[in-house]
């Protein structure tokens, strides 16, 4: 008999009993080609194929119309969107899945093409001198404008309405997005905040924006089921630089995270190298897991056998896999029987192709034992 893989062993995630330790990644996909950016059929079936994982985090869910930056993303703020994503809730539990959903809020990274000609918010004006997807191509990001305390005030509520559209829609808890250059950590970052006020300047300011949307949310789900997701070491990359304040800061949120309850903390291995990056951690699940005491997710580029180590040497509690989900729809069954692993099609990824690249990999021909 085989050695029992640690990433096939159950886990028990707060009250949640997780069948094994894969989790599927948030990963946009922009196939919501619809008037109301709502899931549909497609959606339902891409998530059902995939309900083996122990866990599903869904693609990254706008929270609102100001919070959009990239075409056909499904939202989380209108009844269509919640009828939508109930839909593939009831299937995934069906298939005795568990699915969070990602809660979403571009910020800077975004364009006036999405808003009425209206400029994306962000903590300050400050252009990110990056690319948006919008429904004409790409186009290059402009100057945002810097939200107002009412503007904050009035996201923090959207956050929480969006979350209380996450528990109608059937949702088993929600990540806040709040990574990726994103709007959460564009106020984390000294490059993308440059406030005075309350939400500026010191650590502790630029994390209290973060703070105030988890505190919300915590009265409309549980803490434990709520996660929360970082990528310390992003550098050059939608205008976020690592500098000597960006470590301490995650620190920070971290360990104060500690006073939480929550489903897990999400991290993000460097998505490009930052071997020559001064203040950059290299190895994130190795500096940050001595720091939390509860449930740690990791993620970017993990193969079968370094998702297999990382658990056994007990760096993080679970791995998440983004492209391997995306071609290897049967992914877990495959790593029981050590199977062969399918390509993905880079092409597909984000092109509205139907269902092509999104629920036409097949599963592997062997029978499962």
């Amino acid at each position: 008999m085989s050695k029992i893989q640690p990433l096939l062993t159950s886990y028990k995630m707060g009250d949640l009993l997780l069948k094994n330790r894969l989790v599927i990644a948030p990963m946009t996909r922009s196939r919501a080609n619809n008037k109301d950016n709502a899931p549909t059929e497609l959606h339902v079936k891409y998530y059902k194929q995939r309900a083996s994982a122990g866990l599903i985090i869904s693609e990254g869910s706008q929270i609102s119309k100001r919070a959009v930056g990239y075409v056909n993303t499904p939202g989380i703020y209108s009844e269509a969107q919640v009828k939508g994503w109930k839909a593939v809730t009831d299937a995934v539990h069906k298939e005795d899945g568990k699915i969070f959903i990602q809660l979403w809020h571009v910020g800077r990274v975004s364009h006036p093409d999405f808003h009425n000609g209206e400029l994306p918010l962000a903590p300050s004006a400050l252009n990110p001198n990056s690319k948006s997807f919008t429904p004409n191509g790409f186009k290059d990001t402009v100057t945002p404008k810097e939200m107002t305390l009412e503007d904050i005030k009035t996201t923090i509520e959207e956050f929480k309405q969006a979350a209380i559209n996450a528990k109608k829609a059937g949702f088993d808890g929600l990540e806040i997005h709040s990574s990726n250059g994103y709007l959460f950590h564009q106020f984390f970052n000294n490059s993308s905040n440059k406030r005075t006020d309350n939400y500026g300047g010191s650590i502790k300011n630029r994390a209290r924006f973060f703070f105030e949307v988890l505190d919300e949310i915590s009265k409309v789900f549980p803490q434990n089921r709520i996660g929360v997701r970082f990528n310390p070491s992003m550098h050059n990359s939608h205008g976020i630089d690592v500098d000597q304040e960006t470590i301490p800061l995650f620190e920070y949120v971290i360990k104060t995270l500690n006073d939480y309850n929550l489903a897990y903390v999400h991290l993000s291995e460097p998505f490009t190298d930052v071997s020559k990056v001064k203040y950059a951690v290299k190895n994130i699940a190795k500096h940050f897991r001595p720091l939390y005491n509860g449930t740690l997710i990791i993620n970017s580029k993990f193969d079968q056998e370094k998702g297999n180590s990382i658990i056994k040497n007990n760096l993080a509690d679970l791995v998440a896999y983004g492209k391997l989900f995306i071609s290897n729809p049967d992914l877990v069954e495959r790593f029981e029987q050590n199977a062969p692993l399918a390509d993905w099609d880079v092409a597909t990824f984000y092109s509205d192709t139907g269902e092509k690249g999104l629920t036409d990999y097949p599963k592997y021909k062997s029978t499962y034992i």
